[in-house]
């Protein structure tokens, strides 16, 4: 994998961290997974690749979005497959 994809990636995992870490410690695990799986997903809408996601959030949490089959990035090259967990 590129350098720049890879850094891209940290990104996506620092937003959907730094999302959640307000929730940190409220008992609320769901807000929690929420403002991380949007996070992560405004995100991925920057970056340049052509991305579905192989392994999702939305139906193993009954998240808003990143569901098996959802395309994330702005569409160009390179075409990859995403394994998503974003907490």
């Amino acid at each position: 994998m590129e350098r720049e994809l890879t850094l891209e990636f940290v990104r996506v995992t620092e937003a959907a961290a730094l999302a959640s870490a307000r929730w940190m410690g409220r008992g609320d695990k769901m807000a929690a997974d929420d403002a991380a799986v949007r996070a992560m997903r405004a995100v991925f809408d920057t970056i340049s690749m052509d991305g579905t996601v192989v392994i999702g959030e939305g139906e193993l949490d009954e998240a808003p979005m990143l569901y098996i089959g959802e395309k994330v990035g702005n569409g160009s090259q390179p075409k990859l497959d995403v394994a998503v967990d974003p907490l």
